[in-house]
């Protein structure tokens, strides 16, 4: 209105050109009016960055409440007694649950997210956080709900039907500590001398020494012309409590025929490692507080060597009627 006072514009909401105009005729106030400019730019820029930087922490901090509320009894279990956990397995939750993975550039970022928002378990820790969130607290016989949940988990894994009955058979049961065994002759005249094929075996399995007595059923071979699968029976057996399976005293024969080099796959719950085995004897006595025992090969692939010799493992039927699925260890 005429005569009124006249209202002040606020600079940040006038046109670039007002502002533009003065600077253009003075080389001084030119650079001036650059630096002003440019320092906005830049602060805008770095506002930009920190809101994407919250967003990011946001984000992480959601998938990691949402992985530790579905595995936080299998990631405690973790913490109290696992000392063979990997360290790529623990950098890879380090990093799915940390914001601060540096990006070179905002278009690298938008690829990484949109490709792979976050850091993927490898197969062995997945198997681990799987497989704990299943077994007891324990180490006791498994109720038959876990043993399917179990059972299950392996068939998928394994790709073929796993599980802790099979045919109507049954062991005592399905999840224990296993102990150290001794080799067992193989054939007619086998010694400790003349059981390795290698002297890197020899090496490595020499000081377990060679049982004074035959497995359950006897040798695994006529002569030392043995076949390959003759062989890794001996290497991958393990001993199992068949005395102890219900109705073994009833169908005694029966149920030998059926344990007899039956494979079995086997699981260290501490570290993910799985090796396909047979049952070569049987054993060991109840007393001893262990459920089974495993050859030297065994033992070691396991990592079951330590000072105490034993640990908890899973161990399930295999059903390989085609016997397709070889013996030794495997990648679950």
């Amino acid at each position: 209105m005429g005569g009124g006072a006249v209202e002040r514009q606020d600079p940040d909401k006038r046109n670039w050109v007002d502002w533009w105009l003065p600077f253009s005729y003075c080389p001084m106030c030119y650079y001036k009016a650059m630096f002003f400019f440019g320092k906005k730019i830049a602060k805008k820029k770095v506002s930009h960055f920190e809101t994407l930087s919250e967003k990011w922490t946001a984000r992480h901090r959601g998938i990691q409440e949402k992985i530790w509320e579905k595995h936080q009894r299998a990631l405690q279990n973790f913490k109290e007694k696992s000392k063979q956990f990997a360290a790529s397995s623990l950098a890879g939750l380090m990093l799915m649950a940390s914001p601060g993975v540096a990006m070179t550039s905002s278009a690298a970022a938008a690829t990484a997210v949109k490709e792979k928002p976050f850091i993927d378990l490898d197969k062995s820790t997945s198997l681990l956080l799987d497989l704990q969130s299943f077994l007891p607290k324990t180490v006791e016989p498994l109720t038959k709900e876990q043993e399917q949940q179990i059972g299950d988990l392996l068939t998928t894994r394994l790709g073929a039907t796993v599980s802790a009955e099979l045919n109507g058979k049954r062991l005592n049961r399905s999840y224990g500590n296993i102990g150290q065994e001794q080799h067992l002759a193989r054939y007619p005249g086998d010694t400790i001398d003349t059981h390795f094929s290698s002297g890197e075996d020899a090496q490595k399995y020499y000081e377990y020494g060679m049982a004074p007595g035959l497995g359950a059923y006897g040798y695994f071979a006529k002569s030392s012309s043995m076949t390959e699968e003759e062989s890794s029976r001996e290497k991958y057996y393990i001993a199992v409590q068949t005395f102890l399976a219900p109705g073994y005293l009833e169908h005694t024969k029966e149920m030998n025929e059926f344990f007899a080099y039956h494979k079995m796959l086997v699981v260290n719950p501490d570290n993910g490692k799985a090796i396909v085995v047979v049952i070569g004897d049987a054993g060991p006595a109840e007393w001893t507080g262990k459920s089974l025992g495993g050859s030297p090969e065994v033992m070691k692939y396991l990592e079951r060597v330590d000072g105490a010799q034993k640990g908890p493992v899973v161990y399930f039927f295999v059903d390989d009627p085609n016997n397709t699925i070889p013996l030794g260890p495997v990648e679950l």
